[in-house]
């Protein structure tokens, strides 16, 4: 388990040894005063996005031209176009984020890639989430949102895109997949959302 959620859990007043069960799974919903729906939804989405809690930075190094052609197939319309970007993370980041989300160079877009268990991306994002939760210094040191304020983003994420709402609607499939949509931008890895997002609330509801 990642360092983030050692953190997390330090936070949350669970023991702090990185594995993810009902116990840390209470923790949080009390600390940060959820409501078992709420917190199994956003617990859910979380674990599947980093990979059970255990990827808070997106790793943007590909040994191959092909994967990296079928990871962004419209920025990248042939493995050709992709080669130059095979074991070059920087690179990467310059061709898929600068540009975008407020980043202006390829420096900015390696700064700022994705972070947090719902993979706060782009200058824009980083700058939004230090101002509204006073967080300044994430701006100057962007890793800090890999461990110390991991869960932080996916709080702020839920807020200001309205999905405690939604939220409330219930834990069956149909709002697992309308949260999964405005999360992922579509239903890729629906199912295990569904199951992990189910089994929290489980948990949290038992």
């Amino acid at each position: 388990m990642s360092e983030a959620m050692k953190c997390l859990q330090a936070k949350c007043g669970a023991t702090p040894d990185g594995a993810f069960g009902p116990n840390t799974a209470r923790a949080i919903a009390k600390h940060y005063d959820l409501t078992p729906l709420r917190a199994a939804h956003i617990l859910g989405q979380s674990s599947h996005e980093s990979a059970g809690f255990r990827r808070t930075r997106e790793s943007l190094y590909y040994s191959t031209p092909e994967r990296i052609q079928e990871v962004w197939p419209s920025r990248f319309p042939t493995v050709e176009d992709a080669v130059p970007y095979a074991k070059n993370p920087t690179g990467l980041a310059g061709k898929v984020y600068a540009g975008r989300m407020g980043n202006t160079t390829e420096e900015e877009a390696s700064k700022f890639l994705g972070r947090g268990f719902l993979q706060l991306t782009g200058h824009d994002n980083y700058k939004a989430f230090a101002k509204d939760m006073r967080l300044i210094e994430v701006l100057q040191d962007p890793s800090l949102v890999e461990n110390e304020y991991a869960f932080e983003t996916a709080m702020w994420y839920f807020n200001k895109n309205k999905l405690w709402d939604i939220a409330d609607e219930g834990i069956d499939v149909g709002t697992i997949e309308k949260i999964t949509r405005r999360v992922n931008g579509g239903t890729h890895g629906l199912y295990d959302r569904i199951e992990q997002t189910q089994k929290i609330h489980g948990w949290l509801d038992g």
